[in-house]
């Protein structure tokens, strides 16, 4: 019988996290699936934790270590169903997950991305996710209206809460294998601009900050990051694209001042449109590299107790 789900994971030198990561997905309410876990040239003993789950659904692949754009498409070229359901091998699933994203495609059939919303866990402390212009209501599922404007504080995608039918890949190509830092992101943009996008708000999946060797520890300036020049075209009819793109390119510079990538900060600086962003967003890019880095420790100590809207 093909599966419902197809889970694709990819796997590199997370041996502390796979095995948690694979019990939350056969512990799911809804059990018709398979999970394709890549191995991506692991040095730890990462395949070793995988292999130990002794469920027939679960199929492990080796490969030598090419990243994680390629460890994922690979996963989806060896999936068995059309639905190809995301998770990194550090992230956890609420029970409900899969039952709730089936829920949602029986729902809305003809889109090309589906998103549930996801909690970011830090140091044991839970941080609730922003969704723009979503409804609050509980258990609200529906079309957004607006991918890009959603998604100015939290994405409404994530890597490890999102499906995404192959067709979909099909329409608009699998993963940049060229990048390793913003390849997801390049992926949304290149969904939302051509297919609709559905949201269950319903929390449902955990993003765990503190993982072990996670690439957002590496430096910005030591990965291949997406270019968002690539979309200058489309932007000039898209403002939503254009202050979606503006606060990536804010992000970036920030990064770069923190690693003290000074030429780089100049560089990605020239891309910001300054009138788009908050007075916040501009002290903080005008602001010398120690005391940014300074109200970043505090931002993070305060964060324990309270949920700081001001940076999103």
């Amino acid at each position: 019988m093909t599966p419902y789900f197809s889970i694709v994971i990819p796997l590199y030198n997370k041996e502390k996290h796979i095995a948690q990561t694979l019990k939350s997905v056969i512990n799911q309410s809804y059990n018709n699936f398979e999970v394709v876990v890549v191995n991506d040239g692991s040095t730890d003993k990462s395949l070793e934790e995988a292999i130990k789950i002794n469920d027939d659904r679960i199929t492990v692949y080796s490969i030598e270590n090419r990243g994680v754009s390629y460890a994922r498409n690979y996963g989806i070229k060896h999936a068995k169903s059309n639905l190809i359901v995301l998770l990194d091998a550090d992230d956890h699933w609420k029970s409900h997950h899969l039952e709730d994203l089936k829920l949602l495609y029986e729902k809305f059939p003809d889109c090309g991305l589906y998103a549930k919303a996801y909690t970011k866990r830090k140091n044991g402390i839970n941080l609730k996710s922003i969704y723009k212009n979503i409804p609050q209501e509980n258990n609200w599922k529906g079309i957004v209206d607006n991918y890009f404007k959603s998604s100015l504080a939290n994405s409404i995608a994530w890597t490890s809460a999102v499906m995404i039918p192959k067709t979909t890949f099909e329409k608009v190509g699998c993963f940049n294998e060229s990048l390793n830092s913003g390849e997801d992101t390049d992926l949304w943009i290149r969904i939302a601009l051509k297919l609709p996008v559905a949201f269950y708000n319903k929390v449902s999946a955990i993003h765990l900050l503190n993982a072990q060797n996670k690439i957002t520890k590496t430096k910005l300036s030591a990965r291949k990051h997406i270019d968002f020049s690539t979309y200058d075209e489309a932007t000039k009819n898209n403002i939503d694209l254009k202050n979606y793109i503006n606060l990536n390119w804010v992000s970036m510079a920030l990064q770069y001042k923190i690693e003290g990538e000074k030429a780089l900060e100049k560089d990605i600086k020239s891309h910001i449109d300054y009138n788009s962003i908050s007075n916040l967003q501009k002290l903080l890019l005008a602001l010398p590299k120690w005391i940014v880095i300074l109200i970043l420790k505090c931002r993070n100590l305060i964060q324990r107790f309270i949920d700081l809207r001001i940076f999103r």
